[in-house]
């Protein structure tokens, strides 16, 4: 039985036995996650930022870290590229992800790999999305680096849960030993750690606030080039070191 002749109760049986699901996809008018906290999501998300993304993507690879059950891989395919490759470390997540990928007639590679080992892959992909998988890293700034030096080709769309203060102050290049004021400024970078759950999740482990992401991703050798939602980058694979300071020049496309 090939995808074009399920019925809507075969994809709804098959939804049920693959649940729960966190990403609530719409398999030929049934909804994986109708009931999701955040809404319709992460299609009401995507909508905030969408227009960043070129809306062809002909020529190019794309790799989706933390993929879950594929929304943001799936719509890296609709918009024409060659390539898509996701990965997760959930087997059953990429289990909903090769079904959804399956329903919709578009053809994803899905692979249990974790942020840490894309070295393995060998390959540097032209866009990396990395969303929605720092904070449930022990080691998130390693993650970033390995994204850095083995995969990320030129762009790299990214996103992190932030709590703290949303203002930014001026960091010096370096401070005097004696110097301590500014750890207690709420616009300081600063990564709060959880030591047991969080949101009943215990793999939340770090949140930064949007200082410390944005310095983060600048010291793992990324410009970041666009901020079109709130916690949601656009970002240009830099040569280190880079250039000084963030610069959001535009919110439309990068061609």
């Amino acid at each position: 039985m090939t995808s074009d002749t399920l019925s809507q109760e075969e994809i709804r049986r098959r939804v049920d036995a693959l649940g729960p699901w966190f990403h609530n996809l719409d398999l030929r008018g049934i909804s994986t996650a109708p009931a999701h906290f955040l809404g319709d999501y992460p299609a009401v998300k995507w909508r905030r930022f969408s227009r960043v993304i070129p809306e062809n993507l002909e020529g190019k690879t794309v790799l989706d870290i933390g993929c879950n059950a594929g929304f943001y891989a799936m719509e890296m395919k609709r918009r024409g590229a060659d390539r898509v490759l996701g990965l997760d470390t959930d087997e059953e997540y990429l289990a909903q992800a090769r079904f959804a990928a399956e329903v919709n007639g578009l053809k994803i590679e899905f692979r249990q790999l974790s942020a840490y080992d894309v070295g393995l892959l060998r390959e540097r992909f032209d866009l990396v999305i990395f969303m929605g998988v720092l904070y449930h890293l022990r080691h998130p700034l390693l993650a970033l680096d390995l994204i850095h030096e083995h995969v990320a080709k030129d762009l790299m769309l990214f996103q992190s849960m932030l709590r703290g203060d949303n203002r930014i102050d001026p960091v010096d290049k370096n401070y005097d030993f004696w110097t301590a004021d500014q750890f207690d400024c709420s616009g300081y970078p600063k990564l709060h750690f959880i030591e047991n759950n969080y949101a009943d999740d215990p793999t939340n482990w770090w949140v930064p606030n949007r200082a410390c992401v944005e310095a983060m991703l600048r010291s793992a050798g990324f410009v970041i080039v666009a901020h079109p939602e709130d916690e949601v980058y656009f970002c240009r694979r830099a040569t280190r070191p880079q250039d000084e300071g963030p610069v959001y020049p535009s919110q439309g496309a990068i061609r």
